[in-house]
């Protein structure tokens, strides 16, 4: 058995007049990211580690922004279609373990939750997924609130 690590990062603006998804839940806020899909920053995050891991480039390369396929799409597809890819490679996942920088809202509370979404899709226990958060501590773009950003690391097996 070989193991591959992959690493993932993701950022998003974040802008009134849009929702804020974050690992495949709604969270309520005043603002939500910004970008061509539903801007799910962590789950971009962890897509772009499944594929690196597997050296299966990124999620722009596999899913471009400038694609109308693509356009609000909801990113648990996403990170389904990532799986996808690799299971075809004949690779597990074995972890995850994923950080958000954000300053508000607070999402403690949803962090079960994004766990057992992404645990369903990727067909791993829930113990498997760490995600945590943090703030900036009010420095820099995730400190003044106009975005946040999330890091992923996966390990595989085959």
């Amino acid at each position: 058995m070989s193991y591959r690590i992959g690493f993932g990062v993701d950022f998003h603006q974040l802008v009134p007049g849009r929702d804020l998804w974050i690992g495949g839940v709604k969270i309520p806020h005043t603002k939500g990211a910004l970008g061509h899909s539903d801007a799910d920053v962590l789950l971009h995050a962890i897509c772009d580690a499944i594929l690196g891991a597997a050296c299966l480039g990124d999620i722009g390369v596999h899913f471009p922004d400038t694609s109308p396929a693509y356009k609000d799409i909801d990113s648990k597809l996403l990170l389904a279609k990532s799986f996808d890819l690799i299971t075809a490679q004949g690779y597990k996942i074995v972890n995850i373990d994923a950080s958000l920088c954000l300053e508000e809202p607070k999402i403690k509370s949803s962090i079960p939750s994004m766990q057992a979404i992404i645990s369903g899709i990727l067909g791993i226990d829930t113990t498997d997924i760490s995600i945590k958060a943090t703030t900036t501590e009010k420095m820099g773009f995730v400190g003044r609130e106009e975005g946040l950003q999330a890091y992923a690391v996966v390990l595989l097996s085959n």
